[in-house]
């Protein structure tokens, strides 16, 4: 707990160092030349690529549309590496990614800048956080619970299932958390994030899910004991039964009219037993291949008021319908630069 603890006020302390950098733009973005292509083409990560997805696509794609004059092209994907690799490649403009997809990128193209950030719901960076999980089936918590409450010791030797290595929330944060904490004991002085992504020197075995919505069903489906997932991307698939949202403890249960890849488990339970705070994922540009002047275009499209309070971008929390973003009070989207993703920087080292 000590070290979870200690995890979680090292991303927030420096998050808050940085915020005062995340509120500037510096308009030095790219090549300083204008894309030469009508086209606009916009890669997606597995998360935001299904079917409940696609009206926050479309809306997006239409404004955009708008704004600049030219023409969107959604290119939809089952694999973090190939929607990293095409937008460093060259192959598309904008990318929706979390902060280790974005650091990926930019370490394997520095012409990609982050374009916006969705606020917390005070409006500001101050609480734009998104939660990774670690999580257990509602009937197996306490096998993995000593004298009561939750225990990180339960969890060596046992099935896990990650979402992708190139994932924030769904790797980088959780293995971050379980080699901090196993590292101060002998058996595991030498453990690092690369021991957990196969069975054997950690896990009995190592699955990945390749989507946080496929992590999630891995565990439902009892393919394995423990699965990291994030709450954004599963929200809308599940209702809150038990405690409050994001707490160790809480029990989710998936909705009996959840669609795919939740249709399969449908009424079934998982509880958390681990959440650590991430810093929410950007919205990003090749700047090579989108030109500055439709960058600071597109940054004065995302920050805009039309944006905020368009519900097919920013659904209210109420809604029975599926979308990239809820609104639960003040959301929008915030214009940040590179060194706010430093927090998030330091955990992949």
């Amino acid at each position: 707990m000590l070290k979870k603890l200690s995890l979680l006020t090292t991303i927030l302390l420096l998050s808050a160092l940085l915020v005062a950098c995340g509120n500037a733009v510096d308009g030095k973005k790219g090549n300083n030349s204008s894309s030469e292509s009508d086209v606009i083409e916009i890669v997606w990560y597995p998360n935001e690529s299904g079917e409940d997805m696609k009206s926050s696509r479309d809306e997006i794609g239409a404004l955009i549309e708008e704004k600049t004059g030219k023409k969107v092209e959604h290119h939809l994907t089952t694999d973090y590496a190939i929607a990293i690799e095409t937008l460093v490649n060259n192959n598309a403009a904008l990318a929706f990614m979390g902060p280790i997809g974005y650091i990926e990128a930019k370490e394997g193209n520095e012409a990609i800048e982050p374009l916006v950030v969705p606020s917390g719901p005070s409006g500001t960076l101050d609480d734009a956080i998104y939660y990774s999980w670690l999580s257990v089936n509602i009937d197996e918590q306490d096998d993995f619970k000593e004298n009561g409450e939750f225990s990180l010791d339960t969890i060596a030797g046992k099935k896990m299932s990650f979402v992708s290595n190139s994932s924030t929330s769904g790797f980088v944060v959780p293995s971050s958390t379980i080699v901090d904490y196993f590292s101060e004991q002998e058996e595991y002085a030498d453990l690092t994030a690369d021991n957990l992504m196969e069975g054997g020197p950690f896990f009995e075995q190592v699955l990945f899910g390749n989507s946080h919505q496929g992590s999630a069903v891995n565990l439902l489906q009892n393919k394995v004991d423990v699965a990291a997932f994030c709450d954004t991307c599963v929200e809308s698939y599940v209702d809150i039964v038990e405690g409050e949202p994001n707490e160790i403890g809480t029990v989710y249960k998936v909705k009996d009219n959840a669609t795919e890849p939740f249709n399969t488990v449908q009424g079934e339970e998982f509880i958390l037993m681990n959440s650590t705070p991430v810093l929410n994922s950007p919205f990003v540009a090749n700047t090579d291949v989108l030109g500055e002047e439709d960058f600071e275009k597109l940054q004065e499209l995302f920050t805009s008021d039309e944006v905020a309070n368009n519900e097919k971008i920013f659904v209210p929390e109420d809604a029975e319908e599926s979308a990239l973003f809820y609104k639960s009070a003040d959301e929008k989207f915030i214009a940040v630069e590179d060194e706010w993703f430093n927090p998030i920087r330091e955990l992949s080292k």
